[in-house]
């Protein structure tokens, strides 16, 4: 996610605004020199002068020859930092955004890891209990594929009933006769304790 970026001498202006509107810096005062400031913010003294500049254009500095730079209002600094109120209220939201974005990957997952718990507890359940459906996917090369379960004489051959079907992460519930096999498929069928294999074996011939 792309945040909004504030360049390096505008983040100067505004920390120096809000030094100004703190007391720190009072009405006629001089502020250090640009070179003061550039060791003290750890940047160059152009990034301190277009910083200083921002600050006069808004009234809240002035700098002339020989008098360096002089707070001109404090009022004016008020007024320039509340222009980036919102600035802190969007870099809350970004960060909730990710949080909650973060909170619902882990919930994605905790539901899949379940989700794969109760199908694979569902398969070892299949030899006590017949209601418990197996799952069969449709590999390539099925003679099966393009067919409908009806044509297929499915539960003839195998004994198994066609309950449900997986089809790119839909869940199909009773497709009936006349659902087409199609690659891929997740066939979820009931039936005894050889049911299993007697799918595999049909859908491999």
């Amino acid at each position: 996610m792309q945040k909004a970026q504030i360049p390096t001498y505008e983040r100067i202006a505004i920390d120096l605004a809000n030094r100004i509107y703190d007391g720190k810096f009072k009405v006629g005062e001089k502020i250090h020199g640009r070179s003061t400031l550039a060791s003290e913010y750890k940047v160059s003294p152009e990034t301190v002068r277009r910083a200083i500049k921002i600050l006069e254009d808004v009234e809240i500095v002035h700098s002339t020859k020989g008098s360096g730079i002089v707070i001109s209002s404090r009022e004016n600094a008020y007024k320039y930092i509340h222009r980036f109120s919102n600035l802190a209220s969007i870099k809350d939201l970004e960060k909730q955004m990710s949080s909650l974005i973060s909170e619902r990957n882990r919930l994605d997952e905790e539901l899949f890891d379940t989700l794969r718990k109760i199908m694979d507890y569902s398969g070892k359940l299949r030899h006590t209990n017949p209601l418990a459906p197996i799952e069969v996917e449709i590999f390539p090369g099925c003679i099966h594929i393009g067919k409908t379960i009806s044509e297929t004489k499915f539960w003839q051959n195998t004994g198994g009933t066609v309950i449900g079907m997986k089809r790119k992460g839909e869940l199909i519930i009773s497709p009936g006769p006349y659902a087409l096999i199609l690659e891929g498929d997740v066939l979820l069928v009931i039936g005894d304790d050889e049911t299993y294999d007697r799918v595999v074996h049909f859908l491999e011939d």
